[in-house]
C-alpha cells in the first residue's frame, strides 16, 4: 500500500472481524452489507463449502488496528447468484483457452439490490481497498473482479480506479409524497387505476394479509415461508440459494430490518413475500405460494410493499431484478451499475468494446420503458 501506516489483509469470513467495526464502515446504510446479514449467510451454509460462494472478505487497518474500510468479496466458481450475466464472458475468454474461473466477486450475495460496495468513509480508503482487490486478482491468478449492483454515488471510485462500468435497468418504485394508497392511484392514468384495482380485488378474496417483524415471526411462521421459498426457488433456479437455517439467523439477529407479508386462507398461510426495511427504501426479496391465486403475486409483491412504504414514509420500494410487468403497477425503470477489473489486457479491450455497444442499447431500452409509464401525462 501507498502509507506504511495503513495494511489491508484478506480474511476467511465476515464473521470473524468485529460487527461494530465492520458495521462501522458499512455506515448502516443498506442491510445488505450488515455484518449480520452477509454473516447469517456463512452461518446457515448458504455461502461457503460447496456453494461456489467462498467468502474472502477485505479490510483496511491502520496500524493501530483499527478497521477504517472494508468490502465483502467472494471467489466465485461459477456465475449463479448474481444477477449480472457474464456468462458470454466467460465463453468467450475460456473459448480463447484462458480460465474464467475462479473470479472475484465484490457483492451482496443472492441479492439484485444496489448499495454500497466499497465500505469507506473517503476516496482514498476507496481506492485502498480496490488496489487490495487488483493485487489479489493479480497474486492469485484471477480472470477478473465484479462489483455488482453498485450505488450511483459510488461510480466515481471505481472509474478513477479504471475499472469498466457496466449498465442494467431495474423497476423501482418512488413515493411522491403520497398520503395512502388511493392517494397514488389518483397518479395514475384511469386505466391504469382500474386494472390495479381489479388485480387487488381478485387477490384480496377470501384471504387475509398478515405483517410480522421483530419478535412477532416466529420459526412456525420460518417453516410456512421456507416451503413458499423451496418452490419460487425451484422454478426459477432449479434449488434454492438460501438454507432454512438463514430465514432464522436474519430473524434473530435482524427482526428490526425483516418484514414478512403473508396471505392467509382459514387461518393457514398460503403465500408469502419477504422484505428488508433500510432507511429509505422497502426491498422486496423473495417470495412464494402453496395455492395458486390470480394476481397474489402482485399483491404481496408490489401493492403490499407500496403500501408499507407510504405508511413508513419510505422514498421507494426496490423489488428485485427483471419484471417489466412491473410498469403497469407504477414502478419505472432506472439503470444499475456494476464494476469490472479485467486482467489480460485484450480480453479488457474486448469486453470495454462490447460494453459500449450494450450502455446504448440499455439506454434505448430506459427511454422506451418511460413511454409505457402508467402515470398521467402532462
Amino acid at each position: 500500500m501507498k502509507s506504511p501506516a495503513i495494511k489491508a489483509r484478506l480474511l476467511d469470513s465476515v464473521s470473524e472481524i468485529d460487527a461494530a467495526a465492520w458495521d462501522r464502515c458499512a455506515a448502516n446504510a443498506n442491510p445488505f452489507m450488515s455484518h449480520a446479514f452477509l454473516s447469517a449467510l456463512e452461518h446457515s451454509g448458504s455461502v461457503g463449502r460447496g456453494t461456489g460462494w467462498q467468502a474472502t472478505p477485505i479490510v483496511i487497518e491502520e496500524s493501530d488496528g483499527v478497521i477504517v474500510g472494508a468490502l465483502p468479496a467472494y471467489f466465485k466458481g461459477h456465475s449463479q447468484g448474481e444477477y449480472v450475466f457474464d456468462h458470454s464472458w466467460s465463453d468467450a475468454w475460456e473459448r480463447a483457452g484462458g480460465r474464467y474461473y475462479p473470479k472475484l466477486q465484490i457483492a451482496a450475495p443472492f441479492t439484485p439490490a444496489p448499495g454500497p460496495r466499497i465500505l469507506a468513509g473517503n476516496a482514498q480508503t476507496a481506492q485502498y481497498l480496490l488496489q487490495a482487490v487488483e493485487a489479489v486478482v493479480d497474486q492469485q491468478q484471477l480472470s477478473s473482479a465484479h462489483a455488482t449492483f453498485v450505488a450511483p454515488e459510488q461510480l466515481s471510485w471505481f472509474r478513477d480506479a479504471n475499472w469498466l462500468i457496466r449498465e442494467g435497468v431495474q423497476f423501482h418504485w418512488t413515493n411522491d409524497g403520497y398520503a395512502n394508497f388511493d392517494d397514488f392511484l389518483a397518479a395514475l392514468a384511469s386505466r391504469k387505476r382500474k386494472a390495479i384495482k381489479k388485480e387487488r380485488a381478485t387477490a384480496q378474496a377470501g384471504l387475509e394479509f398478515v405483517h410480522l417483524s421483530g419478535g412477532q415471526i416466529s420459526e412456525a411462521h420460518w417453516d410456512a415461508f421456507w416451503i413458499f421459498y423451496q418452490d419460487t426457488g425451484a422454478r426459477k433456479w432449479g434449488h434454492p440459494y438460501l438454507t432454512r437455517a438463514f430465514f432464522s439467523e436474519v430473524g434473530r439477529t435482524m427482526a428490526d430490518k425483516v418484514l414478512l407479508i403473508l396471505a392467509v386462507r382459514e387461518g393457514h398461510p398460503i403465500a408469502g413475500a419477504l422484505n428488508f426495511v433500510g432507511a429509505e427504501t422497502l426491498y422486496g426479496r423473495y417470495w412464494g405460494c402453496t395455492e395458486d391465486v390470480p394476481c397474489l403475486h402482485f399483491e404481496l409483491c408490489y401493492y403490499q410493499a407500496i403500501e408499507v412504504a407510504i405508511a413508513r414514509g419510505l422514498a421507494s420500494v426496490e423489488a428485485g431484478a427483471q419484471g417489466e410487468h412491473k410498469l403497469a403497477r407504477g414502478y419505472s425503470a432506472v439503470p444499475t451499475w456494476s464494476a469490472h477489473y479485467i486482467a489480460d489486457i485484450g480480453f479488457r479491450r474486448a469486453v470495454k468494446d462490447f460494453l459500449a455497444r450494450e450502455r446504448s442499447a440499455v439506454d434505448e431500452q430506459i427511454e422506451f420503458l418511460g413511454q409505457m409509464s402508467p402515470f398521467k401525462r402532462g
